[in-house]
C-alpha cells in the first residue's frame, strides 16, 4: 500500500470502512486507541449510533398529526436504539481494537486503574486485623 506509511489520521472512505467493521493500516492504530479508548469515545460511539437513523426521525416528524404523535413514534424507536447501543458498547469497541489488531482488553485499563486506586486507599484506611 503506497502513501499509508506517513498517515495517521483514517480519510473518510477508510473511515467508513473502518466504521463498518474493516481493519485500518497498522500505521493508523494510535488513532484507532484513541478513538475507542480516548476522551469523547463514550459521545462518539453513540453519535455513529443514532446518525444512521437520523433520517428516519426527520420523516417521523413530516407524518400527519399531533405533534405528540411524532415525538411519541420517535421516542419509541431513540430509547431503545440508545439502551441496547449503551448494553453493546464494551463489546463493539472491543471488536474495533481486536480488528485493527489490538488487544481488546485496552477497554477496561482505566476502570481497573481506578478499581486498584480504589482498593488501596481501602486497605491504607481499614488494614485487615491480624487473627
Amino acid at each position: 500500500m503506497t502513501g499509508d506509511s506517513g498517515k495517521t489520521r483514517p480519510n473518510f472512505l477508510q473511515l467508513v470502512k473502518y466504521l463498518l467493521g474493516r481493519p485500518l493500516p497498522a500505521s493508523m492504530r494510535d488513532w484507532v486507541i484513541r478513538d475507542v479508548t480516548g476522551p469523547g469515545c463514550i459521545r462518539r460511539y453513540i453519535i455513529r449510533g443514532v446518525l444512521p437513523f437520523l433520517p428516519i426521525f426527520i420523516a417521523f416528524s413530516f407524518v400527519p398529526g399531533p405533534v405528540i404523535y411524532r415525538l411519541g413514534m420517535i421516542a419509541l424507536l431513540l430509547i431503545p436504539l440508545v439502551y441496547f447501543e449503551i448494553a453493546l458498547m464494551s463489546i463493539y469497541r472491543r471488536h474495533l481494537l481486536t480488528t485493527n489488531g489490538i488487544d481488546g482488553a485496552l477497554i477496561g485499563v482505566k476502570r481497573r486503574a481506578k478499581q486498584e486506586i480504589t482498593k488501596n486507599e481501602y486497605e491504607a484506611k481499614y488494614p485487615k486485623k491480624p487473627n
